[in-house]
């Protein structure tokens, strides 16, 4: 349902049900949250389908009949899907979305929770609650808010209607379109690690707002600008 997987310093965690075209029930966000403990010391992510064709189509709505009768039901699915889309964005490291099918309802909401998105040539995008009577969690709104712009926001949510990556590119959803999104997220990952991996922890926390004038300035004393001024000077790679 959730697989991990690790090449050298870059993790993959990869969805992968393709008999419900990646559909994620209550099992598989608790899957996610498992999963993104699992990356461990990695230093780059890649978020990906394994399935060809499909990113997601979004929570699995063969269950929603259960959360219909079942209003105990309904609190647990929103905090399994909240522990598990919370659970990427608050890797440490870098998280890239790959994708190169169909994003669909909460999958959406799900790479919101990335660093990085890449829309591949064969990836669609739809937010489509509204279609089926339903709202979507205040935090996803707020990441797609603050990501596309409230009125973009707003267009979205409010007619569910399907984008194409240059469309999604355009209004900002996904920083990079491009032939296939699993090749360019594998390259840049591979990039990432390559760099000083507390410096990038260290940009990650100043991109979320959480850095300090201290966490700068102790950085000019620390291990990797040791190397990285060695490295410099004695003109090769850095041993990172």
């Amino acid at each position: 349902m959730i697989q991990v997987t690790r090449s050298g310093t870059v993790a993959t965690i990869a969805l992968a049900r393709p008999e419900a075209r990646n559909a994620l029930p209550i099992a598989a966000w608790q899957a996610l949250a498992a999963a993104a403990r699992e990356v461990g010391d990695a230093r780059a992510v890649i978020l990906k389908s394994d399935v060809a064709g499909i990113f997601s189509a979004g929570a699995d709505i063969r269950e929603f009949e259960q959360l219909q009768a079942d209003p105990a039901l309904r609190t647990q699915f929103r905090t399994a899907m909240r522990d598990g889309i919370e659970a990427i964005a608050a890797l440490p490291m870098p998280v890239i979305a790959a994708v190169d099918g169909g994003c669909f309802g909460a999958a959406v909401a799900l790479i919101l929770a990335a660093d990085i998105r890449i829309a591949g040539n064969l990836s669609e995008f739809a937010i489509t609650p509204a279609r089926l009577g339903l709202g979507y969690p205040r935090e996803d709104v707020a990441r797609l808010e603050a990501l596309v712009g409230k009125g973009i926001a707003a267009l979205l949510l409010f007619t569910g209607d399907k984008l194409r990556p240059d469309e999604v590119h355009k209004i900002g959803l996904v920083e990079l379109k491009t032939r296939k999104a699993i090749d360019t997220a594998t390259a840049m990952a591979s990039a990432i690690a390559g760099n000083a991996p507390e410096a990038v922890k260290l940009l990650k926390r100043t991109l979320r707002g959480e850095q300090t004038d201290q966490g700068f300035e102790d950085a000019f004393g620390g291990a990797e600008l040791a190397e990285g001024l060695t490295a410099f000077r004695e003109r090769r790679n850095p041993a990172w």
